[in-house]
């Protein structure tokens, strides 16, 4: 059965929690932890920043 999209306004910290991901998968571009309680779809948001940009 396929996965849904997740919700953009869950948090790294519940996504990671939910999905049995340890602490520290998500990362920020520049190899940094990324904070726990930003947003899913501000990471959707930056990433589709950077990919206009390129």
């Amino acid at each position: 059965m396929a996965v849904r999209k997740t919700r953009s306004d869950c948090t790294v910290g519940t996504f990671e929690k939910t999905r049995g991901l340890p602490p520290g998968t998500i990362r920020n571009p520049d190899g940094r932890d990324t904070r726990s309680d930003k947003k899913i779809g501000t990471i959707r948001k930056e990433e589709g920043k950077k990919k206009k940009n390129k």
